[in-house]
């Protein structure tokens, strides 16, 4: 039977990981400082996710309790996973904030972790992080790890059972280390706002640190695992599009190398000085056992040459900072995010429709044969829409109380606009402007439907209680009005000529199993301009609108 300490804290580590990779892209968009080379989320997240594999790997070894593995052997085991799958100075950092914490932990055997206990474990975590950097620079992670801890200790004579010594429920515990958490948390979002006035660099290409605000991130993260909630708000920040000036001389180096030494009696203070006459922004960590080893170099063999055997060098990772910058500043120039104030997301059925709002620039979401995706599918589909404002399009009534709350629950400012069926949502999604608020976009969309008219054509599925038709035969509807049946032929006319009544424009989307060729839907029309597309969708042949 798993231990349910050790289950517990698998939960906490990967609702880190959860927020952390969420917003990935996001912290690597932020990068400039050491370097712009757009990798910190990547490499904060690989770091995360070595503690919490060791963790699964633990957990599946027989017996797998506290007791088994002992508690001093479980923070050396999570601490090594955190070095060894460190990359980029982001994330060896972060392994050294990790071993602090655990450190300060393991000191305490046989008492429940509370306040008091978190707070000396951040306070730890953030001195072993300060000793593992040879230059610190104040604005980054450092900066705000260390105001948390800080926070916290002014903050725990006013937390009730900030010390449960051996008393306690997993509620109560949980309860208490989410509250200081949180308290932490406003002390680090100050932090990373004042990031800029702190570090030159970042001022300039007007951007938060990174790391900095990973750590916020992951915190949060933290937090919504204690609480079974989704976790405090943590403000997005948009990236440079340029980097003014490059703050270290690693802009002179090309390869970012890492890799792990093994051995007896090593010193993490021997081998600097040599690293540092081959390359710059040089960590060396851990412990007489195991090193991990972070340098920007030009030559990452003369880099491992350093540790001459006996010594085992192994968990090489070399990454070319001049592509990454390069192909950073690619991503950003394609997605000019500055520029972008709001997008739209719409839930659509059908290859075609998905193409035709895609051509709009609206981002999709399948909603199925259906067309009622869950609240938790739309919020993330409002998250994978690359702007901060969105306007979503339900494109069914079924859809919009979901909608709306998935709107509530977001972190974006989100509007919903109650497009009843795909084929208005079409015409809402042609008033989209990128530079407009969700709110004036909102706005634009509702008087963009405001005229129009819809229609439909399906494949009756079972026979009328009145005897008007068949299960098989045409129907046709007008603003959802039974209308007409019989022929496809028949029905379709009865709806053309409907809409066309003071029309200018008629649009046919086709769906999936359409009866009818294009050419024999252009011939029913009367002097009233036709466009028609394939939209693939299901159970309708023909979605139509007229303006």
């Amino acid at each position: 039977m798993q231990d349910p300490s050790l289950v517990r804290f698998r939960k906490v580590v990967a609702g880190a990981l959860s927020h952390l990779d969420a917003r990935r892209e996001e912290i690597n968009d932020l990068n400039v400082f050491p370097v712009a080379d757009g990798d910190t989320g990547d490499n904060m997240a690989l770091t995360l996710r070595a503690v919490l594999e060791e963790i699964d790997r633990l957990l599946d070894q027989p017996g797998g309790s506290l007791d088994d593995i002992g508690r001093a052997e479980l923070t050396e085991s999570l601490a090594r996973a955190a070095l060894l799958g460190a990359r980029g100075n982001s994330g060896v950092i972060l392994s050294q904030l990790i071993r602090g914490a655990a450190e300060e932990l393991v000191t305490r055997p046989g008492e429940l972790v509370d306040p008091i206990m978190i707070g000396a474990a951040m306070a730890r975590a953030a001195q072993r992080a300060y000793d593992s950097v040879r230059q610190p620079a104040e604005g980054t992670m450092l900066t705000v790890m260390r105001e948390m801890a800080q926070r916290i200790a002014l903050e725990l004579p006013s937390v009730p059972n900030a010390r449960l010594g051996t008393e306690g429920s997993a509620a109560l515990q949980d309860d208490l280390i989410a509250d200081v958490l949180e308290r932490a948390l406003l002390a680090g979002e100050e932090a990373v706002r004042r990031g800029p006035e702190l570090l030159p660099v970042l001022k300039e290409a007007g951007v938060v640190d990174a790391g900095g605000h990973a750590v916020t991130i992951l915190f949060a993260g933290v937090v919504a695992a204690l609480r079974g909630t989704r976790g405090p708000e943590i403000p997005r920040h948009a990236a440079a599009l340029r980097v003014n000036r490059p703050e270290h001389e690693s802009s002179t180096f090309r390869y970012c190398t890492n890799f792990a030494v093994t051995g007896t009696r090593l010193d993490d203070s021997d081998h600097v000085s040599r690293l540092e006459a081959i390359g710059d922004s040089v960590l060396v960590v851990g412990d007489a056992a195991t090193l991990k080893v972070h340098v920007h170099t030009d030559d990452p063999e003369a880099a491992t040459a350093l540790f001459a055997p006996p010594h085992v060098v192994s968990h090489l990772d070399v990454a070319d900072m001049h592509a990454q910058v390069a192909e950073r500043e690619l991503r950003l120039a394609a997605a000019p995010v500055a520029s972008v104030r709001s997008g739209a997301l719409a839930v659509v059925a059908g290859a075609g429709m998905v193409a035709l709002f895609e051509g709009l620039g609206v981002r999709v979401l399948d909603g199925g044969q259906t067309l009622n995706p869950s609240t938790y599918e739309l919020l993330a589909g409002i998250h994978q829409v690359p702007a901060e404002e969105v306007v979503v399009l339900p494109n069914s009534p079924n859809v919009f109380m979901a909608a709306e709350r998935a709107a509530e629950l977001s972190d974006k400012e989100v509007r919903v606009v109650e497009t009843r069926c795909m084929q208005t949502g079409l015409a809402a999604a042609v008033a989209l402007v990128p530079t407009r608020s969700a709110e004036g976009n909102a706005a634009a969309m509702l008087a963009a439907i405001a005229g129009v008219r819809t229609g439909a054509v399906a494949r009756a599925g079972r026979e009328d209680p009145q005897g008007r038709f068949g299960a098989g035969e045409a129907v046709g509807f007008v603003d959802d009005q039974l209308v007409a049946w019989g022929t496809p032929e028949a029905a379709l006319g009865h709806v053309l000529r409907a809409l066309g009544d003071g029309a200018e424009l008629i649009t046919c989307i086709a769906g999936e199993g359409a009866p009818l060729s294009a050419e024999a839907v252009a011939a029913m029309t009367n002097g009233v301009e036709l466009e028609i597309s394939e939209g693939g969708q299901p159970a309708y042949w023909y979605l139509l609108s007229s303006e």
